[in-house]
C-alpha cells in the first residue's frame, strides 16, 4: 500500500498532467462507459457483499441514490429477494441495464438528479448509495443528508459506501482543483461533472451527524471503499 506522501505526489502529478482535459458531464461520462462499467466496478465486489450483510434484515423498502446498474442491489436481492427498491440515477442507459437484469424484482427507476428528487417523509427503511456522493461538494450533501434523514422511517439506516480522502490535504487539493476547473471551462453551477472531491472520514461523519444521524458502524474494506452505517432513532 502506498504511503500518503507517495499517494499525494502521484495525485498531484496526475492532476498536472490532466489540467487541460475538459470535465465530462456526469451522465455523458457513464453513458460512454456503459459497456465496460460492470467489469470496472467489480473491484468493489467485497463492498457490495458487505452492503447486503450490514443492511438490517427487516428492510422492505430501499431507496438507492446513484444506483447505476445495481451492483450492490445484485447482492442485496440475493439475500433479500422480496425487497422493494427505487433506484435514482442521472444516466438512463444505466437504469435500462438495471431493469434488464432485474425484470423479476420489485423495482422502480427514476432518471433524475437525486438532489431534486422528492424523497418523501418517513417513507424508506433504508437509503443506500455506493461510490456516488464523492462527486459533490459538502454544501450540496449537507442539504441532501437532511432530506435523507427525514425520508427514513424511525429506526431506518443510511448506508453509504464511498471514496474517502486520506487526509485534509487531499480533500483540500481536490476541492481547489475542482472549483478551478469549473471556472476554467465555464461550467454552469447546475451542471454535474465527473470529478472526485471526497471528504475525509471525519468530515463525512460530521455531515451525517449534523443531519441528525448516529454513526453506528464504519468499515474500511481492502478494496478501497469505506462503508458507513448511519442510523435514525436506532440504539
Amino acid at each position: 500500500m502506498k504511503s500518503h506522501e507517495k499517494y499525494l505526489q502521484d495525485l498531484k502529478q496526475w492532476l498536472h498532467d490532466t489540467s487541460d482535459s475538459p470535465l465530462e458531464e456526469m451522465s455523458d461520462f457513464f453513458t460512454k462507459r456503459l459497456d465496460g462499467y460492470e467489469e470496472h466496478m467489480s473491484i468493489w465486489e467485497k463492498s457490495y457483499q458487505m452492503f447486503s450483510e450490514v443492511l438490517p434484515s427487516n428492510c422492505q423498502k430501499i431507496l438507492d441514490l446513484g444506483c447505476g446498474t445495481g451492483l450492490e442491489l445484485d447482492k442485496i436481492w440475493q439475500k433479500y429477494p422480496d425487497t422493494e427498491v427505487t433506484g435514482v440515477d442521472l444516466c438512463q442507459s444505466m437504469l435500462d441495464e438495471l431493469l434488464k437484469k432485474h425484470s423479476d424484482k420489485r423495482l422502480a427507476t427514476v432518471c433524475q438528479d437525486y438532489f431534486k428528487y422528492d424523497l418523501g417523509c418517513e417513507r424508506w427503511d433504508a437509503v443506500i448509495s455506493f461510490e456516488s456522493l464523492h462527486h459533490f461538494l459538502p454544501e450540496r450533501k449537507k442539504e441532501l443528508y437532511r432530506k435523507v434523514y427525514n425520508a427514513l422511517k424511525h429506526g431506518g439506516v443510511f448506508l453509504v459506501g464511498d471514496y474517502i480522502a486520506c487526509c485534509d490535504e487531499e480533500e483540500e487539493l481536490l476541492r481547489s482543483v475542482y472549483l478551478k476547473r469549473r471556472k476554467q471551462f465555464a461550467i454552469p453551477d447546475n451542471r454535474f461533472v465527473h470529478f472526485d472531491i471526497p471528504l475525509t472520514l471525519e468530515h463525512e461523519k460530521e455531515l451525517l451527524q449534523n443531519a441528525g444521524f448516529s454513526i453506528e458502524k464504519v468499515f474500511d474494506n481492502p478494496d478501497g471503499a469505506t462503508i458507513m452505517a448511519a442510523g435514525k432513532g436506532r440504539t
